[in-house]
């Protein structure tokens, strides 16, 4: 998918490499993000989903600047940032932000709540007389009560640290917040209030959201779009309904048919694929080709591309024949 003007955030063929860790592959680079493309438009939510080590976390902090890309591009409307110094990505910065998995690693545990909010507000260079207002705002935003603005973060629950988390996160008045693994250490009813609360602010706001999770249906609930991840590379790409409904790609079926069924029907049962590959040492062609049930010869010397399909989504798979009349966005290799 070519990149537009009116996009929020545009990405690339982004490629985030890293140094070998010494063995028989040590000169070779761990290919964590290899080639990725997609954009986001306000008020939108893209899931993106794959095993741990699929690169959506580096990915990630590539966004906002913690992991340097080593090629292609990221913009912020139009503005390419990817290689801003960290001082010229400090205005940029205010209007990306990320949710973490653990609150109560990303909370300073010296601050009161209070003191963790009120970072975001002197970034956006409020006055002083206007931070407590602000700060109480921001917690009933968040819905929580203004009593808790002096504690401190071990006194609260893991649901309301991470009720924090997001209220620190909107201080800036960002455009973007990139929720890695948010609401992977909740339970499930605590889940389902934290979603719920992110789809109000999106709804109030307008915000997009970049939501990570190894949880399927978590991701079919809140995001619009999702992105399969394979070995640093998008490998289908969609409608969440869509594509968590009927996957093309053999390892988004693999992924999806591992999801437990508590409905009492049969489904398809889950066949194991093996372990994930080194990413040191990617096998050629497909990089699921080791693993895949129906691969072809061509697997294991071509990689393939990213293709339109019949059912409107794109997955980059050679059993795949492309559907050129889809009006769906036609994309090269890791398009989304």
């Amino acid at each position: 998918m070519s990149a537009q003007s009116n996009s929020l955030l545009s990405v690339a063929d982004l490629t985030v490499h890293f140094k070998g860790k010494g063995g028989l592959f040590a000169s070779q680079p761990v290919k964590a993000v290899d080639g990725v493309t997609f954009e986001i438009f306000e008020g939108e939510t893209l899931g993106i989903a794959g095993e741990s080590g699929s690169g959506k976390s580096t990915l990630a902090r590539a966004l906002i600047g913690i992991n340097k890309p080593n090629s292609g591009s990221i913009s912020v409307r139009g503005n390419t940032i990817s290689n801003f110094s960290n001082s010229a990505l400090r205005p940029i910065r205010k209007k990306l932000q990320m949710v973490f998995q653990d609150p109560y690693d990303s909370l300073d545990p010296r601050f009161t709540i209070a003191e963790s909010i009120a970072e975001g507000l002197q970034i956006r260079n409020l006055p002083k007389s206007e931070i407590k207002d602000e700060v109480r705002a921001l917690l009933e935003t968040v819905k929580l009560p203004a009593s808790l603005a002096t504690r401190f973060p071990k006194e609260l629950s893991g649901g309301q640290r991470q009720r924090v988390a997001i209220a620190r996160a909107l201080a800036t008045k960002p455009d973007l917040i990139i929720c890695d693994e948010a609401v992977a250490a909740l339970d499930v009813s605590v889940r389902a209030q934290i979603l719920n609360l992110l789809q109000d602010i999106q709804v109030q706001t307008g915000i997009s959201y970049i939501f990570i999770s190894h949880d399927l249906s978590t991701l079919r609930y809140i995001s619009k779009n999702v992105a399969i991840m394979y070995a640093g590379k998008i490998v289908e790409y969609g409608n969440s309904d869509e594509v968590l409904t009927n996957p093309q790609h053999p390892y988004t079926r693999a992924l999806v048919s591992a999801v437990p069924n508590i409905s009492g029907q049969k489904g398809e049962k889950f066949k194991s694929v093996g372990e994930p590959p080194d990413l040191a040492n990617l096998p050629s062609g497909c990089a699921f080709n080791p693993r895949c049930k129906e691969s072809l010869a061509t697997c294991s010397s071509e990689a393939p591309k990213l293709v339109t399909t019949l059912s409107g989504s794109q997955a980059a798979c050679h059993l795949i024949k492309p559907y050129e009349n889809s009006g769906f966005h036609k994309g090269g290799e890791n398009h989304a």
